[in-house]
C-alpha cells in the first residue's frame, strides 16, 4: 500500500504579479517524466487532460532533483470517491479537495480510532513500501493525486467569485500541491508550511514562459 497525505490549499497565486499563470494545452515531451491522467465522467467534458498532464510536470520539475525518473498517476473524480478515500486511508469521514498517495512517504492516520488490518503499520500510518518489479521502460512511480473537482470548483468560486481563471488556477494549485506531497512536502509546522507555499509559488511562476489563455477548462 502506498502511504497517503492530505491538502489544505494555500492561495500561493496570490504573490504572483502575473494575472494568467496557465498555458495552452501541450504534452510534455520530457521522456523522464511521465503523467498518466485520468478524468471521470461527468468531468471529461470540462477538463484538458493535456493540460493537467503539463501541470503535474512542471510541479515535478520543482519537486525532484535533475534528472531524476519519475511517474505520476493523477485522477480527477468527484467527492463521493474523494470522500471514501479519506475515511478509509485517513479514518476522515468527509470531502477534501485533494488527497496524494506517496510510493515513499506515508501520511498520519487522523481517525478516532486506528484502522484495522495487518496491512497498515504499527503507528497507524497508512501504507508500507514494497518493491515492486516494474515492466522494461517503466519509469519508477512517485505516487497519485486525486483531485474532487466539485469541491474544486466551489472552493474557487468562494475565494474569487469574479475572476473567470478561478477554477483553473485552484485546480493547478491542487495538483502542485499533490505533487509536492508526493515527495515529503508537507504543512503541519509554519517552517514546513512557509517552504511548501515558496514551492508552489515557484511552480506557478514556471507557467507563465508557455503562455497566456490556458487555463486547463474547455
Amino acid at each position: 500500500m502506498i502511504g497517503l497525505s492530505s491538502a489544505c490549499v494555500f492561495e500561493a497565486w496570490k504573490s504572483l504579479s502575473t494575472p494568467c499563470l496557465f498555458p495552452r494545452c501541450v504534452l510534455s515531451s520530457r521522456t523522464s517524466r511521465q503523467v498518466y491522467v485520468t478524468i471521470e465522467e461527468p468531468f471529461q467534458g470540462e477538463l484538458s487532460p493535456d493540460w493537467v498532464s503539463l501541470v503535474t510536470t512542471a510541479a515535478m520539475s520543482q519537486a525532484l532533483s535533475p534528472g531524476r525518473e519519475a511517474q505520476v498517476a493523477v485522477l480527477i473524480t468527484g467527492d463521493e470517491t474523494v470522500r471514501q478515500l479519506n475515511r478509509d486511508y485517513r479514518g476522515v469521514d468527509e470531502v477534501t479537495d485533494v488527497l496524494s498517495f506517496s510510493a515513499e512517504h506515508s501520511g498520519p492516520w487522523q481517525g478516532d480510532s486506528p484502522p484495522l488490518g495487518d496491512w497498515f503499520p504499527e503507528q497507524g500510518n497508512p501504507g508500507e513500501s514494497f518493491e515492486f518489479m516494474l515492466p522494461p521502460g517503466e519509469l519508477p512511480p512517485l505516487g497519485e493525486v486525486v483531485v474532487s473537482y466539485p469541491q474544486t470548483r466551489r472552493q474557487a468560486l468562494e475565494r474569487q467569485p469574479l475572476e473567470p481563471d478561478a477554477v483553473g488556477r485552484e485546480l493547478a494549485l491542487l495538483l502542485v500541491h499533490g505533487v509536492l506531497h508526493l515527495v515529503g512536502y508537507d504543512h503541519g509546522e509554519s517552517a514546513e508550511t512557509a517552504r511548501m507555499q515558496a514551492r508552489e509559488r515557484a511552480t506557478l511562476a514556471s507557467l507563465n514562459p508557455y503562455g497566456d489563455a490556458g487555463t486547463g477548462l474547455k
